[in-house]
């Protein structure tokens, strides 16, 4: 077959002919007939003769043209849906989409053509598969999913698509009247009440409230117990009353600023950031728990904690089937879906081992403008969801002005999620009405967009219009549900006058010991012999590669050998959490493994890649789950934020491959960790684990940025560890995960790099077993009194002052290691100072730049527990963290050592 004789439609051709190439069976009939090796539009006979005639091979080319037409409507019909309620006018017909570029003419419209079963029919003329195909894909839903290289999912949707629409029933255009009237009614209420206040308004876009609303009935008509909405501010108000079930007298008193001073409401965080937990009623009387979580301005990072919080709670059902019991939701705003990375990570990470949650519902609440951006400055793409390309995720764009035509989106949404266990977007194409914020004028920037909303009827007013014009409702229908929400929207209005009752204690001003109270960490002799056994216990035949067996070998025998080094250490430590019944989710890239190489949590047989993981194995026991991540930090850590929320029983560990990567989830850690419990009372036990330490690998691995960390310390919001022996990782761990839940507060850990196989950092079964953290490690002396010089440092440069002190026998000085950082131990550090003389001269020593780690918050501590001034041994202050010359690094580290001696 010439592709020529296609023309401009010549990549339809091509693209089924690549699919026949690949399955035979994912294209239709038609197309097989065309690319097989034995058919043909003519034939030869024996003697070389035509069997066909020049007639036949015109109908049969006409055929396939055909059914390159119907194809091409599958795919680019979208193009010229009527999806944009500020089009002026209908979109045209895209060239490619006319009957003449298939060299097909109005002529062949009464023509009957062998369709095999498209729209359930066997034949049909042309004009009647026209008709079908601008009915299916080009009125007020444009659907992208030819995109999907399953062709069970593109047969799903075009058995659906294609079928006739079922007419709207009566009861249910009062429902969808209802919810409009009830969201139109909430923001004008607003509009009028609180003048010139942000509220990020929801009108133009009141449809996603009757797609919530679709969303939550068809979670109720399958058994669902819970959905989980994380958004952006814009509707959030609404969609707090109207879905959540917030009341109207609670979010009015936010307006009025007359909450509660001591609630998170009233100083935590302004009201558009604010999450809620709820049950939202259908009209019918049935519920389903509802919750929109909390965040901040960064708008889409709400959506990997969203799905950590959503894949916390499926894993807690109790019957296994998480995915058929809670229901994610994200709500975007256009200009974002389609502008930050943190969409297309979260979007990556969707069918992940450790991150699948079923499939997403995605909302986009597409205004066509961001701020005062238009898309044309905001994006190169079509549309702001092509991102969603990426994990081919089907997208329906639908007119935001049409809610019948957005019920039948939220259902097809819903049903494919439930079929297929993943991701679909839904666009829902409206507008801003007010400005970006009801304090902007946006006709400043968009003036002829916003002369054209200006003159634009509220959806509400044109679906009651249609409705009474087409006879399915009355007048009084209309006005009557109106008039009640207005009702009731005066008196909630009324009762503002009135304090509200006490909410959610806002946290206390902790003291800075706070959170570190000491819980019982040691382990028993017999549980730690049976985690380590489990390093050796393998399954029959299971061939462990030659370089990992003699680690684990060692690992099990150093209970005996008196040397746990730091892996044995986590090892023991996690083993022991789970034979105590606490589930350890662990996560990051490469952690299975462990990035040096130290860790090897899964086993892999290295002649059938078979998987083993040898803590699962311990017997009666929580279950751990160690997960190699995606190459993420921002999405990945919000993640698992999410998971620690929804799952404080557990205990929780994100590991960054290189401390410095937690550089690129910085939005995560400001905006949610350090003080997501001062802004909506949120506690959470997420521990971070930052490998850390300065040893000539150049200055993008070498820190993680210890000051950052410290300068976010406050009110005991978390804690943050440098420890120097494995023992005290060990029980730090422990203590992280076994203690009350009510007091667990984040911990970040930098953890070693070098150290993790340095002879002298190890650890004693006794340092297990008899004793728990220590936040000081002293070094004991012969004669305190001699003592001239104090060293106080942490972490491993510790073992270079020690190798040093011990090689120059400077027996006048005396090294303090600071296991944690904050809460700062000032009791502890204070009694130990207090051992020396009062001139003895004390120095803080840290191998990273004066102006970076730990220097600049621990001056203050040391020179009032000191009594005294206190000096910084380090190196000179610098832009980059580290150099990038091995030996000039190893010059430095020797420079700075002798230093803290002299």
């Amino acid at each position: 077959m010439n592709a020529l004789e296609f023309g401009p439609n010549e990549w339809v051709v091509d693209e089924q002919h690549e699919r026949y190439l690949q399955d035979p069976n994912s294209v239709d009939p038609a197309w097989r007939n065309l690319f097989s090796p034995a058919s043909g539009a003519a034939e030869a006979s024996r003697d070389g003769a035509a069997t066909t005639s020049d007639d036949a091979e015109q109908a049969a080319l006409k055929a396939v043209r055909v059914a390159a037409l119907i194809h091409a409507y599958r795919v680019r019909g979208h193009l010229m849906a009527d999806t944009d309620p500020l089009a002026a006018e209908q979109q045209v017909t895209p060239p490619e989409l006319d009957i003449t570029a298939f060299r097909l003419s109005e002529e062949d419209l009464p023509r009957t053509f062998v369709v095999d079963d498209f729209a359930g029919q066997v034949t049909m003329t042309l004009d009647e598969i026209l008709h079908v195909l601008r009915e299916s894909y080009c009125r007020t839903i444009g659907i992208q999913y030819m995109h999907i290289q399953s062709s069970d999912e593109r047969c799903w949707f075009q058995e659906r698509i294609e079928a006739p629409l079922p007419r709207t029933d009566r009861a249910e255009q009062l429902q969808i009247l209802y919810r409009l009237g009830a969201a139109e009614a909430f923001e004008r209420f607003l509009h009028t009440k609180y003048v010139g206040q942000k509220r990020y308004s929801l009108e133009g876009g009141e449809s996603a409230i009757v797609l919530l609303d679709v969303l939550l009935h068809r979670c109720i008509r399958h058994g669902m117990r819970e959905a989980v909405i994380g958004m952006a501010h814009r509707g959030r108000l609404n969609v707090l009353a109207n879905i959540v079930g917030k009341s109207y007298a609670e979010i009015f008193h936010e307006f009025e600023d007359t909450v509660d001073v001591q609630s998170v409401q009233g100083s935590g965080d302004v009201k558009y950031h604010l999450g809620a937990e709820g049950t939202y009623r259908a009209l019918n009387g049935s519920t389903i728990a509802v919750s929109v979580v909390a965040n901040p301005s960064h708008l889409e990072v709400v959506g990997p904690v969203t799905q950590g919080v959503v894949r916390a709670k499926q894993e807690a059902v109790a019957d296994g089937d998480g995915i058929s019991t809670v229901l994610p939701v994200l709500v975007h705003g256009d200009a974002a879906f389609a502008g930050q990375g943190v969409v297309c990570e979260t979007l990556n990470m969707s069918l992940l081992p450790g991150y699948h949650t079923g499939g997403t519902v995605h909302i986009v609440i597409n205004n066509q403008l961001g701020f005062t951006t238009t898309p044309a400055h905001g994006r190169s793409s079509v549309y702001a969801t092509d991102v969603a390309r990426s994990v081919e995720a089907p997208i329906l764009h639908v007119n935001g002005d049409d809610p019948e035509a957005v019920v039948r989106a939220a259902r097809l949404a819903f049903d494919y999620r439930r079929t297929f266990h993943k991701d679909v977007v839904i666009d829902l194409i409206c507008y801003r009405r007010h400005g970006h914020s009801e304090v902007d004028d946006p006709s400043i920037t968009q003036p002829a967009m916003y002369d054209r909303i200006d003159a634009i009827p509220s959806v509400r007013a044109l679906y009651a219009d249609a409705l009474l014009h087409r006879g399915d409702v009355n007048a009084r229908q209309v006005e009557g549900a109106l008039q009640d929400f207005r009702g009731r929207l005066d008196r909630a209005f009324a009762e503002t006058h009135t304090p509200p009752g006490r909410s959610a204690a806002q946290p206390a001003d902790h003291a800075d010991d706070a959170g570190a109270s000491e819980v019982a960490t040691v382990i028993p002799e017999a549980a730690a012999r049976r985690v380590m056994a489990s390093q050796t216990e393998l399954p029959p035949g299971f061939s462990v590669h030659p370089r990992v067996l003699p680690q684990l070998n060692r690992r099990a025998m150093a209970l005996d050998g008196g040397t746990i080094d730091w892996a044995a250490a986590e090892t023991l430590a996690i083993g022991s959490l789970l034979l105590d019944g606490v589930p350890v989710r662990l996560a990051g890239q490469d952690s299975r493994r462990g990035a040096f190489g130290q860790r090897h949590a899964v086993l892999t047989d290295r002649h059938t890649g078979m998987e083993h993981t040898p803590l699962n194995s311990l017997g009666t026991q929580a279950h751990f789950t160690p997960y190699d991540s995606s190459l993420s930090e921002l999405a990945a850590l919000g993640f698992e934020y999410g998971y620690s929320l929804a799952r404080p029983d557990a205990l929780v560990l994100w590991e960054a491959q290189f401390g410095d990567f937690a550089d690129e989830a910085q939005t995560v850690i400001d905006e949610y960790i350090a003080s997501s419990e001062q802004k909506w009372g949120q506690r959470c036990g997420v521990t971070l684990l930052l490998p850390h330490g300065l040893e000539g690998q150049g200055p993008d691995h070498s820190s993680a940025r210890i000051e950052r960390f410290l300068q976010l310390c406050a009110q005991g919001n978390m804690s943050v560890a440098m420890p120097s022996q494995p023992a005290n990782y060990f029980h730090l761990l422990r203590q992280q995960a076994l203690g009350a839940q009510e007091n667990r507060r984040p911990l970040v850990v930098f953890t070693p790099k070098s150290m993790l196989r340095l002879k002298t950092a190890t650890s004693t079964l006794a340092d297990l077993t008899t004793h728990g953290f220590r936040a000081i490690l002293p070094q004991e002396t012969a004669d305190a009194g001699r003592i001239r010089r104090i060293l106080v440092c942490s972490g491993k440069i510790f073992y270079d002052l020690d190798a040093y002190r011990r090689g120059q026998d400077a027996t006048d000085t005396v090294i303090v290691r600071v296991e944690r950082l904050y809460p700062f131990p000032e009791r502890e550090l204070g009694k130990e100072l207090a051992r020396f003389p009062a001139d003895a001269e004390v120095r803080w020593v840290q191998e990273e730049a004066e102006n970076q780690g730990s220097w600049l918050f621990v001056a203050p501590y040391l020179q009032r527990l000191a009594g005294r001034p206190a000096a910084c041994v380090s190196r000179p202050p610098a832009s980059a963290p580290a150099v990038g010359s091995a030996q000039r690094h190893a010059d430095e580290q020797r420079g700075l050592v002798a230093t803290a001696f002299r």
